[in-house]
């Protein structure tokens, strides 16, 4: 059984600095909106920030992130989070968790007036990127990842259960047809680095600038295998000319495209199967909406 994280608070960052940093004691903690699912997140000072994973399941991610991340940053022309301090379970709370750099930015999800072409490119060509970084010995998707990288036929069990669950509320037969087909295709190259949640709430953009794709962050279900799974985002926030644009810019084959539709096809189907509120239930049905509309070229 899993233990779940007392309050994160501001509170408890100041409680973890003074008694494990007390270099950056004195530092106001703000909390940053929005917040992330997997972890809470606190800034600290003009230039750090505090990240503690919500409860058991995000663990892994921590010492990851800290072994991963210094590596791809070397390696890569857009930034990605800096760590710079590991912190240890201690008042109260029974995670580790860490200390990075503060990137500057606006979540895309929240940007005025973006070009949804210019930063599907821009995802698309860091994509490009971190798939040519060398995989040796990085971390193979698995349960770290919560099975991003790997095959989606994993979850083939919770899209019949959706499917069950949801009866006449969906189109099964052409939701059948996505799965079948994504589970018919293969990744057999060698495997890549993948970032595993390539959402607009975990990209940066500069729009004091061009309002170019700056920064992405949160990299906790990263590792390296099938990148399929990073194609998702196609269909989260991208329509028409974006979405091709990315397709351009990614430079995956038909049949990983293929994989993708399945994976955006799972997530939307648990979602709306689940417990999924009304607001958060509108974009999943538009999600599903998109994938069965859009067969892969």
């Amino acid at each position: 059984m899993q233990s779940p994280a007392p309050s994160i608070d501001s509170a408890l960052v100041e409680r973890l600095l003074r008694a494990q940093f007390p270099e950056w004691a004195d530092l106001p903690v703000r909390e940053v909106d929005p917040q992330g699912w997997d972890n809470r997140t606190f800034r600290l000072g003009d230039e750090l920030a505090v990240r503690l994973p919500s409860a058991e399941a995000y663990v892994p991610a921590v010492e990851k992130e800290q072994s991963v991340l210094p590596y791809l940053a070397q390696r890569l022309s857009v930034a990605v989070p800096e760590p710079v301090g590991l912190g240890e379970p201690g008042e109260g709370y029974p995670f580790p968790w860490s200390v990075r750099r503060w990137l500057e930015g606006t979540v895309a999800v929240r940007a005025v007036g973006l070009d949804p072409v210019r930063l599907a490119g821009d995802v698309g060509a860091f994509l490009r990127q971190l798939r040519g970084i060398a995989s040796t010995g990085g971390p193979v998707a698995g349960a770290h990842s919560f099975h991003r990288g790997a095959h989606p036929s994993h979850y083939a069990p919770e899209v019949t259960a959706a499917l069950d669950a949801l009866g006449s509320g969906v189109d099964r037969a052409a939701c059948e047809r996505v799965w079948d087909t994504a589970c018919s295709t293969r990744w057999d190259a060698a495997p890549v680095w993948f970032h595993g949640d390539v959402a607009p709430g975990n990209l940066l953009v500069d729009t004091a600038g061009a309002g170019r794709l700056s920064a992405v962050i949160d990299f906790g279900t990263c590792g390296v295998g099938d990148p399929a799974c990073d194609l998702v985002f196609a269909w989260t926030f991208l329509d028409g000319s974006a979405r091709d644009a990315f397709r351009d810019a990614v430079g995956l084959d038909a049949d990983t495209w293929a994989r993708a539709r399945g994976w955006a096809l799972w997530k939307s189907l648990i979602m709306l199967a689940g417990s999924a509120g009304p607001g958060a239930r509108d974009g999943h049905e538009a999600v599903l909406r998109a994938v069965l509309a859009d067969p892969v070229a």
